[in-house]
């Protein structure tokens, strides 16, 4: 793939493209035809580097013809521009080509339309994630036909290959773009070949700095790094001859692995490109699977393993149907990973999808269920993008049922992703789980190669808070889906519970008018709308004052709503709350939905689905409207010393009141010598700029640890 992608950039003119395509693919009357009419229907048309436009699909046209024989999808390549560029139609092009070509071409040109209208432009100072809706439709135009999808990665492909000729803005956003939507699109799809080339070419516009750091260190070793590999794959070839193979029974590559993947170990890590020990890959190809497990056995024999590093994925393939077996092994000079596959894995391993149409051949089947999975979800885009990157933009387990059968999830997964896997009734029904026969809760995290089993109950079992636990969609979109209909059933107490304690009477009878009223349907928007819950109190007072004519002014008087500010928390309420009271059996953190109990002039703050709170929901319990200030306060944890001197402390207090800061606890330490007492506050302040905290406190004494934390309650 490099070198054609070297020859590709090296291309500007109609004959070279042409001439490249045909090393590809005999050119038949249909492609010829093709060829023709772009040309034709491109004429005039000239790309941002200068070029004929026409060379644009030649050559996307000539990518697709690397990955496949199918000589429909190289036609669509060929005519991928014309419909949305030009006066063409599909009907003529139905009528030209047959109904298939039709059909790829209309899929590429919807794919752009849903692009041009959705996604945010490339000088627009919003992230991608606000535009993950036009990413679900991508999907959603591309299911029906998943060569649709093949050749719009190779279209992307050779737009990033031709990205120097744009703006730096529009480089960074369509770079942005393909390492979010495209390059995970090609790992699904098995095309590691596109895949690996997309990510270090968005690396490259995305992160200019840390791609050059990278490619200097490579270039800078390139000599020894070629040396080192050479070496090693002349003695493994020596070796596989001496035990019996023969030369034309495999093939031995080597290569310094790619950027993108280097510089995310660099940031898993913590280390720089100096400190990567395994860098280098050699890569082994022999004819049938049993001669894989041979050269592991070899390999293993002559070179010390990393035990920790070994990865079979043959007799356990990924679901994009990858098989290889990986072993990273010592050498005298460094650490080499090693991996080895049959020329079928091979085909299949580089082409994905494209190998069947390619080889022709069975090999293992592509599961394309992530992208009816991902089809399922609702309009809430960034919902969307968080269940996108959490099936996309990660890497796999394989974990069994304990009848042997395999399981692929992403890495993070809980015993509860592994229920939903099996089928959504489990996950809803599961009460605990068994791994390697060990008792262990739902949220346990998987490892590589667990043995699981679920067991359920008669009732659903999941909680709204496991949603921020699970990794996979299927199990998150079905968590999400209880947690809003829980979510409206509490709301539906809660606001019956509002409205009562703000016109001073019991549920019963507030529940009993509610059910007359043309609020029956609605009065969940009393749990945390207050223009609703104002619009309710009026119609009712206006009921009671047609009902009784005595009660018209103090009905008025007494029930108006107040607000009141407390730190971070707006409470609404027809009594006075003089201060808030945070509940630790669940622990609210600002941001989460909470809900507050009336007690006294003090509301209780609990998170909404706290169990201790739904039962104090369902009692008569006397609840006032609550909501989080949209003012960002900052809390600090501070260890300071004091002079162990009378009035010493409530000097310091009093100074820090002053500053404006709300302190939440203090902790006397030991003293020091008799003069010097330990001091330690958290408190939350306005103020963000630590550096400036900091300097108005040293004013008054000796700091010795200051940090900001985030909760809104101490742990």
């Amino acid at each position: 793939m490099d070198a054609l992608l070297s020859q590709i950039t090296s291309i500007n003119s109609i004959d070279e493209a042409c001439d490249l395509l045909a090393s590809f693919i005999p050119i038949s009357k249909s492609i010829d035809d093709a060829l023709s009419l772009s040309k034709k229907a491109h004429t005039g048309q000239y790309r941002k580097s200068g070029e004929p436009y026409i060379v644009h699909p030649i050559l996307v046209a000539t990518l697709v013809a690397n990955l496949s024989n199918d000589e429909a999808m190289v036609v669509a390549a060929l005519l991928h521009d014309v419909v949305e560029d030009t006066t063409l139609t599909l009907f003529t092009l139905e009528q030209a080509f047959g109904v298939d070509v039709a059909h790829l071409v209309d899929g590429m040109t919807k794919i752009d339309e849903i692009r041009d209208q959705k996604l945010l432009p490339s000088d627009s100072e919003g992230t991608l994630t606000k535009s993950a809706l036009n990413f679900r439709k991508i999907l959603l135009a591309s299911t029906k036909d998943v060569r649709v999808l093949v050749v719009k990665l190779c279209d992307r492909m050779h737009n990033m290959l031709t990205l120097d000729a744009l703006p730096v803005e529009k480089q960074r956003r369509i770079a942005e773009e393909t390492m979010v939507v495209y390059a995970p699109i090609a790992h699904r799809l098995g095309v590691s070949l596109l895949k690996r080339e997309l990510e270090d070419l968005s690396f490259k516009y995305l992160f200019p700095d840390e791609f050059k750091q990278i490619d200097t260190f490579v270039k800078s070793h390139e000599h020894d790094f070629m040396d080192i590999l050479n070496n090693f794959i002349e003695e493994v070839t020596r070796l596989m001859l001496q035990h019996g193979f023969k030369e034309d029974d495999f093939q031995l590559f080597g290569r310094v692995k790619h950027f993108y993947s280097t510089y995310l170990k660099l940031q898993r890590k913590g280390i720089s490109v100096e400190e990567v020990l395994d860098l280098l890959a050699v890569r082994i190809i022999v004819k049938e699977p049993i001669d894989t497990y041979k050269i592991i056995g070899l390999i293993h024999l002559h070179y010390k393993p990393l035990m920790s590093r070994f990865k079979d994925y043959i007799s356990v393939p990924k679901e994009n149907g990858y098989q290889t077996i990986h072993t990273t092994v010592f050498d005298n000079r460094s650490i080499i990973e090693v991996q080895v596959r049959t020329f079928e894995m091979h085909h299949t391993a580089e082409l994905g999808v494209a190998a069947h149409w390619k080889y022709k051949t069975g090999g293992h089947v592509i599961n394309l269920d992530w992208l009816s999975n991902l089809s399922q979800q609702g309009e809430n885009v960034e919902l969307f993008m968080d269940l996108a990157q959490k099936d996309l933009f990660s890497e796999d387990i394989v974990v069994y049922s304990p009848k042997g059968e395999s399981f692929t999830l992403p890495r993070g997964s809980v015993a509860l992703d592994f229920a939903y896997r099996i089928h959504t009734d489990i996950g809803d029904k599961a009460k605990k789980a068994l791994i390697n026969k060990d008792k262990k809760t739902l949220l346990t995290e998987l490892k590589n190669g667990d043995i699981i089993s679920i067991k359920t109950g008669d009732d659903l079992g999941v909680r709204c808070t496991w949603i921020d636990a699970v990794k996979t969609s299927k199990a998150r979109h079905a968590l999400a889906h209880h947690c809003n209909v829980r979510n409206r059933e509490i709301n539906l107490v809660v606001g019956v519970n509002i409205l009562a304690t703000a016109l001073g009477i019991d549920k019963v009878s507030m529940m009993s008018w509610l059910e007359t009223s043309d609020f029956v349907t609605t009065f969940d928007k009393a749990a945390y709308d207050e223009g609703y819950v104002h619009q309710v109190i009026h119609v009712y007072l206006e009921n009671l004052r047609m009902n009784n004519r005595f009660s018209s002014f103090l009905s008025r008087k007494r029930f108006n709503l107040k607000s009141f500010n407390l730190g971070h928390l707006q409470v609404k309420s027809h009594q006075n709350i003089s201060e808030v009271s945070f509940k630790y059996c669940c622990h609210p953190k600002k941001g989460d939905e909470i809900i507050a109990f009336k007690d006294g002039s003090v509301a209780e703050i609990h998170h909404k689905m706290c169990d201790i709170a739904l039962a104090k929901i369902e009692e008569d319990s006397q609840m006032v409207l609550i909501s989080w200030n949209d003012e960002r306060v900052y809390r600090y944890q501070l260890t300071a010393s004091l002079v162990n001197s009378q009035g010493a402390l409530a000097k310091f207090l009093l100074f820090l009141a002053k500053m404006g800061v709300d302190i939440l606890s203090i902790e006397l330490g030991n003293k020091k010598e008799d003069e010097i007492q330990y001091c330690s506050l958290t408190f939350e302040s306005k103020e963000g700029d630590i550096t400036g905290l900091r300097q108005k406190i040293e004013k008054k004494t000796h700091i010795i640890e200051f940090v900001c934390a985030s909760d809104i309650y101490k742990n």
